[in-house]
């Protein structure tokens, strides 16, 4: 007896329904060995980045040691009395709740270039400090590596897990922490591990050989609620703080009995995150223990400017600086953050009290067959009128729970498993309908699926040369600090390829290397487009203003002499246009600044620090904001036009106060050689600088007419085929217009506050 056609159309169906549904299972295996981990953790980015920042639940403050530390104090290990000092001023003077350092304090850290006399001095003296018991966690970590057991063999120290059902007898089970026999009692320490090196999960306890240890943002947070060191009560499914009085300051849920996972607050870089660096700390407690009432004074003023930021709150002290090498991207940073930030969100996150929240296990096959059925179910009901609708319903279910997810992670952060349940409905959909459409039409088309690679560019190594045996020192001297860039200099990197990128720079910094260096010019480095000079040093360079004013108007020329050799060069070598329009910014300053070999006794340079150094970067950077491209400080034109009042062609452009400073600081364009300057240029910058008086009477009428009439005879003209943006007449009409509308108050002496660097 043959079956109907609607009998085994129905028995078709159900087959293929019931083999959709098996796609279900199969996601469901690849979330449980993990090949869907990452895909997830991307998912739960995308879900903190749309959630945003949280406000922060308490004061915590970062201490960073930072590049700016490094310098200063030298490469690591530091003498560990800095750490001394730094904790006991944070507690007596700036009243800390906790301290926290991320740095591990463990012998294996110390090289044998280390003056061991010096440093056992420094850590008595950290470890006396430690003896009386101050609210200070220092570090511990299962993640060095390897470690010399008992018996002579070498073994790896491995992080006892509590559901681990077999773990080695052999393995050394206590984390790497001991400061050595300097420390009289042992001091407090906390876990700074994170799950696989990941920055997601912790593991909030371990059970050692010793005894338990604890996270360093349990420990943070223990002190943080004035819960005593017994007060923590771990049990399978949580752990409690317990005040002295018996009232539970805050209850921390585990995963899998002794993970937590870490609701991130914020971007590293952000407003609640306030950061210091750990040598300005240092150097006020060194101030405010000085026999010197003069520095102790100063000390106390530069406490004061920050004493309120640490008062009640929790210090993290950790590596910053990229060198350290301990960064990883985070769920909202894709570039690599330093890892102290783990502890901070860890401690945010205990404190508030909003824990991440999965589902139990069972939730995530439930949702998975759940919602791949009522997705296939709808989308194969494609016969009839309601086709359209239907599988118009299954659409809006997927993008429903994805709006889902979202709502609850933000809210009451859940987080809803997204990429098993998501791919197991759309692609046992799309395969259903691709062999429904077999079964109607009885074809079927072979899908293929490309698969694109990216080639990320290589970074060009620098090599410097010293020419003596260099040593460690430095002398202050007058010079003149000289910075140049490439203007959006990023987007170059986008459209050459490498081997066009690095003939472009090799040709580029050739060229303005040696005219820095025919000038008298001495090379500090190059930073990727820049190149870094100073004049004056390491010999006396008389006129080294001047000097420098020169070369810096001469590398401009020479600039426009290669673009137009490269446009030349468009047909042989495919120069894009954007090559045609290159353009180079030199910010120049004169002054006193400290130069020689700086850096630590293995590694160093020939290099110049200070404020002039400094301000000679400002100059660079904030020229574009001015609509100009060769930009100095007025202690360079001054000395320059000491030497040859006639040569350079200054315009001034006004008093500004730069990022990071209080005093105005008057700035001055180099337009031009006077050999190279025209009437119409002389012309324009006459009735500008008349504008400029009169924008300084606050005549915001009579100065945006002067800057109107200066605009049309300006010399460089805004046009985007040659890369010029703007010129100084069209910024001043912009800052007149914006001081008309809003007048300054009184007192207002005419400087310009710059917002960005």
């Amino acid at each position: 007896m043959s079956k109907s056609p609607a009998r085994q159309t129905l028995r078709s169906t159900l087959w293929l329904y019931l083999s959709l549904i098996a796609f279900s299972l199969v996601w469901l295996l690849l979330d449980q060995i993990g090949v869907l981990r990452p895909l997830e953790n991307l998912s739960v980015n995308a879900r903190f980045k749309v959630r945003g920042a949280l406000p922060t639940p308490l004061k915590l403050v970062y201490v960073d040691i930072d590049t700016a530390s490094l310098t200063d104090l030298g490469n690591f290990p530091w003498d560990r009395a800095i750490f001394k000092e730094v904790c006991e001023m944070l507690v007596e003077h700036g009243k800390v709740k906790a301290i926290g350092i991320d740095v591990v304090f463990s012998s294996a850290g110390v090289p044998n270039l280390t003056d061991l006399t010096r440093f056992e001095a420094g850590q008595t003296a950290f470890g006396q400090f430690l003896f009386n018991q101050p609210p200070v966690v220092l570090a511990s970590s299962y993640a060095s590596g390897f470690q010399v057991a008992p018996d002579g063999s070498t073994v790896l120290r491995v992080m006892p897990l509590v559901n681990d059902p077999s773990p080695s007898r052999h393995r050394p089970e206590v984390p790497e922490w001991p400061l050595g026999q300097m420390i009289f009692t042992p001091p407090l320490v906390g876990l700074i591990d994170t799950l696989d090196g990941d920055t997601r999960r912790v593991p909030i306890y371990t059970v050692a050989e010793d005894r338990s240890y604890y996270h360093i943002s349990l420990e943070l947070a223990r002190i943080y609620y004035g819960v005593k060191p017994d007060g923590i009560r771990v049990g399978s499914e949580k752990i409690e703080l317990v005040r002295p009085d018996g009232s539970i300051a805050q209850t921390v849920p585990l995963i899998n009995s002794q993970m937590v996972d870490i609701n991130w607050f914020s971007p590293w870089i952000d407003a609640g995150n306030p950061r210091f660096p750990i040598v300005g700390i240092y150097g006020v407690a060194q101030a405010l223990k000085s026999d010197n009432p003069e520095e102790r004074k100063m000390g106390a003023d530069a406490f004061a400017e920050f004493a309120e930021d640490f008062r009640d709150a929790i210090v993290l002290i950790g590596p910053v600086d990229p060198l350290m090498q301990d960064l990883a991207p985070t769920p909202f940073d894709r570039t690599p953050a330093p890892k102290v930030g783990v502890h901070g969100n860890m401690v945010k996150t205990i404190v508030s009290g909003r824990f991440l929240k999965s589902p139990p296990n069972w939730a995530l096959p439930l949702i998975t067959i759940g919602l791949t059925a009522v997705v296939v179910g709808l989308s194969l009901a494609s016969e009839g009128r309601r086709s359209t609708q239907l599988r118009t319903a299954a659409a809006a279910l997927l993008v429903g729970y994805v709006g889902l997810s979202f709502a609850a992670f933000s809210w009451f952060d859940w987080v809803l498993p997204m990429v098993a349940p998501l791919g197991a409905a759309f692609s046992a959909a799309f395969v259903g309908g691709a062999a429904q459409l077999v079964l109607a039409q009885k074809q079927k088309s072979r899908i293929k699926g490309l698969f694109g690679a990216y080639l990320a560019p290589s970074l060009v190594s620098q090599m410097v040369d010293s020419g003596q045996e260099p040593k460690l020192g430095g002398v202050e001297e007058e010079i003149t600090a000289y910075f140049s860039d490439i203007q959006s200099f990023s987007t170059f990197s986008e459209v050459l390829s490498p081997h066009q990128l690095v003939e472009l720079m090799n040709e580029y910094l050739t060229a303005c290397t040696d005219i820095v260096q025919a000038e008298g010019g001495t090379l500090d480095k190059y930073i990727g487009d820049a190149v870094v000079a100073m004049y004056g040093a390491p010999l006396a360079l008389p006129g080294h203003a001047h000097r420098a004013c020169v070369a810096a108007l001469r590398v401009d020329k020479r600039c426009g002499e290669l673009r137009d050799k490269w446009r030349s060069e468009i047909p042989q070598k495919n120069w894009p246009d954007l090559v045609t329009r290159m353009r180079t910014r030199v910010g120049l300053n004169s002054g006193r600044a400290v130069v020689g070999n700086m850096g630590s006794a293995s590694r160093f340079s020939y290099t110049m620090m200070g404020d002039t150094v400094n301000l000679a970067a400002r100059m660079e950077s904030g020229a574009k904001s001015w609509g100009v491209y060769t930009m100095c400080a007025d202690p360079t034109r001054v000395a320059c036009q000491a030497i040859d009042g006639g040569e350079v062609v200054f315009r001034s452009l006004g008093r500004i106060v730069v990022k990071g400073r209080k005093t105005a600081v008057p700035i001055h364009e180099l337009v031009c050689l006077k050999a190279d300057v025209t009437d119409r240029t002389l012309e324009a910058i006459a009735i500008f600088e008349a504008g400029l008086e009169l924008f300084y009477q606050q005549d915001w009428d009579g100065a945006l007419a002067k800057f109107e009439a200066s605009a049309a005879l300006e010399p460089r003209q805004p046009d985007p085929s040659i890369g010029v943006e703007s010129n100084p007449s069209r910024v001043y009409q912009r800052i007149v217009a914006e001081l008309r509308a809003a007048p300054p108050g009184p007192g207002w002496n005419g400087a310009y506050v710059m917002r960005e660097k």
